[in-house]
């Protein structure tokens, strides 16, 4: 195996075994055993000076094999995708692909997670709505002053939770994954979203790869909002959530962080 094939680049430990190579990456993202309510978990990618997105626009500019190896251990780990509807559309999300490699991981549960999908327009991929299996149904959180004509068509192809009033809170979507059994939550952004599970005190795990890229100061960060958010107050409070390190990996120049909240 090289370490210069990026297909094959090993995952080393740097904390808390510094140098370990033998890293089971379905046991270091490992959601907590017994959970009785959601776990809510972000996966995202970030440059080294801290940018979001490439310039593309899409995080996938600094992604890698390594970042993709990572990113499907969390899809077979999880029960549900959280997504915000701008992301879904930026990044064209579709369902979940089911993949052999998730078996020992999914025992008594769908091949494939679900996908959640937050929109005020429902605006979203026609993939979203008509291409889910049956038994993995994407979910999609609205409000009640969606559009009428959208609203039909979205409760036709998928489940729909409506929220009464102007916006989806993050405690709308943790109590209605809450009541379907969805505990392993894995959110992939966006950075608005990110933003409101933060300030609601409701992110218990960060998943953080680090690319060795540099894009300088025009990137949003993997956590946007303040007084650039419809509906934010002017001057946004800063808020600190202090987070502890669960372990760091490296792969191809990539690092891997798990925080816990």
């Amino acid at each position: 195996m090289s370490p210069n094939n990026p297909d094959h680049a090993p995952f080393r430990e740097l904390l808390p075994r510094p140098g370990a190579t033998d890293v089971d990456l379905a046991a270091a993202y490992a959601y907590p055993v017994g959970l009785d309510r959601p776990w809510v978990r972000a996966n995202m990618v970030a440059s080294a000076d801290g940018g979001a997105v490439g310039p593309s626009g899409r995080s996938l500019d600094l992604s890698s094999v390594p970042d993709r190896r990572v990113m499907g251990v969390l899809r077979g780990l999880c029960d549900v995708v959280l997504v915000g509807a701008a992301t879904a559309r930026a990044e064209g999300y579709g369902p979940v692909r089911a993949r052999r490699s998730w078996a020992p991981l999914r025992t008594g549960r769908p091949d494939t997670p679900r996908v959640a999908v937050v929109s005020r327009s429902l605006d979203l991929p026609e993939a979203l709505l008509t291409d889910a299996p049956e038994d993995a149904r994407t979910l999609v959180f609205t409000t009640s002053h969606a559009p009428p004509l959208r609203l039909e068509h979205v409760r036709e192809h998928a489940d729909l939770v409506v929220v009464d009033g102007v916006s989806v809170g993050p405690e709308h979507v943790v109590n209605g994954l809450a009541e379907r059994g969805l505990y392993r939550v894995l959110t992939e952004g966006g950075p608005h979203l990110l933003a409101e599970y933060v300030a609601a005190g409701l992110l218990d795990d960060l998943c953080l790869t680090l690319s060795p890229h540099l894009l300088g100061s025009g990137a949003p960060r993997i956590v946007a909002g303040g007084s650039g958010t419809p509906g934010a107050p002017e001057h946004a409070s800063v808020q600190s959530t202090p987070v502890r390190m669960a372990h760091l990996l490296e792969a191809d120049g990539h690092l891997f962080a798990r925080y816990l909240r």
